[in-house]
């Protein structure tokens, strides 16, 4: 067999009937559950098909998935973007977030879609890394932002290559939020595993040592020998233990400075076990000691408005691991509106929002908006 593998051949759409491009909303009723509409999109947001669609929506924001694990620990990876996705318990549509602590509603702000899932196969991970990096140069050269739920950690060499090539190699920050380095020599012998995707990105020249900065590691690894070679390639981390002594907001400052040293475009990678396993149990990685949801949610908000970011993954969430609550899964869908609420205030060009948002004990809840729905 020859060709385009079929796994990742869009099939042909000539028999479809004629329509002009443009995002198409999936909702049927005024008032829907979440997850109601069987074509599962983010917050029922109106989905895109091609690159045309995101060119004539003029999208600012394309929300992704990359349904692919080939991993070392325990697995369910591999449904974690549609976990993500149907993770919202308030109805929708009027799509309306106006986020409590800052007063900006990113969907008034911002022209966001779902983009649909990359072409993925379990059975070849360098095919699959292909598939991924020319699923998001679509989205980049559309102009918008990709926000890709994964998937195990592997996908982000594939997402920030893209990136990087679309925005200059070396010209891209990865801020990664993380309990692992993930910076082995090979995963279980493959060079492109999910434990090896930030070495393999700067080894290959699509990110500097000094601009991969990470937050929240801790535990039994990496030995020496991969520490060695960090410290040499000049990464900056900041462990669980840093944060415990110097705090979280002046571990941020100094790791937004890192990551924006010398770059135009910062990235952030979250991989949802740098949450404490209370917080946060489908994942594979489980490692006690980390940061609670209160704590991760305002710093991904915080680094969005700050840095502002070209792009961001959200990955290892598996909700087959997790509890009947579905609280991984809720933590990860809650970090990507985060990220669109910070995303929003850069846009607007605040790092603190509206004022009146800014409550204290006993202070008087800002007006009720034009349009405003209660749940």
């Amino acid at each position: 067999m020859t060709g385009e593998p079929l796994w990742r051949t869009r099939r042909d759409a000539g028999g479809d009937p004629p329509r002009e491009p443009g995002p198409i909303d999936l909702t049927r009723y005024v008032l829907e559950r979440p997850n109601q509409n069987p074509a599962q999109t983010f917050l029922k947001l109106p989905l895109a098909l091609t690159e045309a669609d995101l060119r004539a929506g003029d999208v600012d924001v394309a929300i992704c998935g990359v349904p692919f694990e080939m991993v070392m620990s325990a697995g369910g990876m591999s449904y974690g973007p549609q976990a993500i996705r149907a993770a919202e318990y308030l109805p929708v549509p009027p799509l309306e977030k106006p986020h409590l602590a800052v007063g900006v509603d990113p969907f008034e702000v911002l022209r966001i879609v779902d983009y649909g899932d990359a072409g993925v196969t379990p059975y070849d991970i360098a095919a699959t890394h292909d598939s991924i990096h020319e699923f998001v140069a679509e989205i980049v050269r559309a102009g918008a932002v990709p926000i890709v739920l994964g998937g195990d950690h592997s996908i982000t060499r594939p997402v920030v290559s893209a990136l990087a090539e679309a925005h200059g190699a070396g010209n891209v920050g990865l801020l990664h939020f993380d309990a692992h380095a993930d910076t082995a020599p090979d995963s279980y012998g493959s060079p492109i595993g999910q434990g090896s995707p930030m070495r393999r990105l700067i080894e290959d020249g699509f990110v500097a040592g000094r601009n991969l900065v990470q937050v929240g590691l801790r535990g039994y690894w990496p030995g020496a020998d991969v520490l060695a070679w960090m410290a040499e390639q000049g990464v900056r981390i900041h462990t669980m233990d840093a944060i415990d002594r110097h705090g979280l907001q002046r571990v941020l400052d100094q790791a937004i400075e890192e990551v924006s040293d010398g770059v135009e475009h910062v990235y952030v990678s979250l991989d949802i076990d740098v949450l404490d396993p209370s917080v946060a149990p489908g994942t594979g990685g489980l490692e006690p000691g980390g940061l609670t949801t209160r704590e991760l949610l305002p710093a991904v908000r915080r680094v969005a408005a700050e840095a502002g970011i070209c792009g961001m993954d959200v990955v290892e969430v598996s909700p087959l691991l997790d509890n009947r609550s579905r609280i991984t899964a809720i933590a990860a869908h809650r970090a990507v509106l985060e990220a669109l609420t910070g995303m929003a205030m850069h846009r607007l060009g605040t790092t603190t929002g509206d004022p009146a948002y800014e409550h204290g004990l006993g202070s008087p809840a800002p007006g009720r908006r034009e349009g405003h729905h209660e749940p």
